[in-house]
């Protein structure tokens, strides 16, 4: 059997997560050791998958361009689960992931992939801020890292020579607030790939973008057993019309003045000071 599915960026995002969930290395961890998660909006609907649970959103690409929160309180941007118990380890990062075992999970996003099987994180705050004190040690420690990123973060090239030539010290301009990007390794899962995680089919992206909410959109062709098919199908349609996941409060974005702007590098609202943010009008 052969079926075609639309998603749309957020929809990608639930497939990624339930995807995720049905990994044996997390579904192993879920239920017996640790699973260490970097907040971000795909990542957030991993943890909702898993505990039923939403993270903080900290940065964010908007139309007004490279973001922050306006509101950084409440929730929790870093989570660990422990055998099903969601554990805040935003004041306890590096103690958290010391503790991680050979056999532990470690989840975390990006905002680039290339078709090498590279990855790469953006960061505006000085040194990616309290979260990249652990990122390179605990690729280094564990094994079992996965990366949920949609094809929406697909880019050109190689991600090798993009991240050279890219730092946030050195943009002079900036639509928010100028970020640098830092290579991340681990198993990169986007909306194709966990597609046959869920069931056994094979998909084939024959499409990218659309209108009316589908920019961005991945349309894929599903072939397998009419079971199968049809599993993917019916998960597909469940998943329809689905929003951001975060915290609520912490999704709306940044506008100047904010407590965030004395460490943003670059950004034109800021050196607007208060004149009022509002693209497209003079």
């Amino acid at each position: 059997m052969r079926a075609q599915i639309t998603l749309t960026v957020h929809e990608a995002k639930r497939i990624i997560a339930k995807g995720m969930a049905r990994l044996p290395e997390i579904r192993e961890a879920l239920h017996h050791g640790r699973i260490f998660l970097k907040g971000g909006t795909t990542v957030s609907c991993v943890v909702e998958e898993l505990v039923g649970a939403t993270t903080r959103i900290s940065g964010r690409i908007t139309p007004k361009g490279a973001k922050t929160a306006r509101d950084h309180t409440g929730g929790f941007q870093c989570v660990l689960v422990e055998k099903g118990k969601l554990i805040s380890v935003d004041d306890c990062l590096a103690e958290s992931a010391a503790k991680l075992s050979g056999s532990d999970v470690f989840i975390l996003g990006a905002n680039a992939i290339d078709l090498h099987g590279n990855a790469a994180l953006m960061y505006g705050a000085p040194l990616g801020g309290p979260p990249a004190i652990v990122l390179a040690g605990l690729m280094g420690e564990i094994p079992n890292v996965f990366i949920a990123a949609g094809l929406e973060k697909l880019v050109p090239g190689s991600l090798v020579d993009i991240v050279g030539r890219v730092g946030r010290r050195g943009v002079d301009l900036s639509m928010g607030m100028a970020v640098g990007l830092t290579p991340v390794s681990g198993r990169i899962i986007s909306e194709d790939v966990a597609i046959p995680l869920l069931a056994k089919v094979t998909s084939t992206v024959i499409g990218r973008g659309g209108l009316f909410g589908a920019e961005g959109a991945t349309t894929l062709l599903l072939e397998g057993e009419a079971r199968e098919v049809n599993t993917v199908f019916d998960i597909a349609e469940s998943v329809k019309g689905s929003g951001v996941s975060g915290l609520p409060s912490s999704l709306e974005e940044c506008s100047f003045p904010n407590e965030r702007c004395s460490k943003h590098l670059a950004c034109i609202y800021k050196k607007r000071g208060a004149k009022k943010e509002a693209p497209g009008k003079k």
